[in-house]
């Protein structure tokens, strides 16, 4: 982190560069990291503030992390600590995942996580436990 022209900044090792350090980008970078370190996931294959187009507008997912193919695997909605994870997070990250089609989709505050996978065949989400790890090949 730094400070800069009166502002705090973090830098962003999937955009590479420094950032406002907002209450939703604090959520977003500890997300990243906890992505990589801990389940494996490479921060190269994470786009952040990635635009899609839904219904004719430009929308922003917070991060989309990729398969090493090139797939989009998983959709990553973050919210500040003081907003719950409520339907309304959960109905904006599966509008995304029309135009995405991904697997998993993960709600963060930075305080609560919810994992769901989605089931295509039933259209329907399932809770997880925990994230998926990446797995080794």
């Amino acid at each position: 982190m730094r400070d800069r022209e009166g502002r705090r900044e973090v830098f962003d090792p999937t955009r590479r560069r420094w950032v406002a350090l907002t209450p939703e980008e604090w959520v977003r970078q500890q997300t990243i990291l906890m992505l990589h370190r801990h389940y494996g996931y490479p921060l190269e294959l994470m786009l952040v503030e990635g635009a899609i187009t839904l219904n004719g507008m430009t929308r922003r997912c917070d991060i989309v992390v990729y398969s090493a193919a090139g797939q989009p695997q998983m959709i990553v909605e973050c919210k500040r600590p003081d907003v719950s994870l409520t339907q309304k997070v959960c109905d904006q990250a599966c509008r995304y995942n029309t135009v995405l089609q991904v697997p998993l989709l993960l709600l963060t505050n930075g305080r609560q996580q919810v994992v769901l996978q989605v089931d295509f065949q039933r259209h329907s989400l399932r809770q997880l436990t925990d994230i998926p790890a990446v797995k080794k090949s």
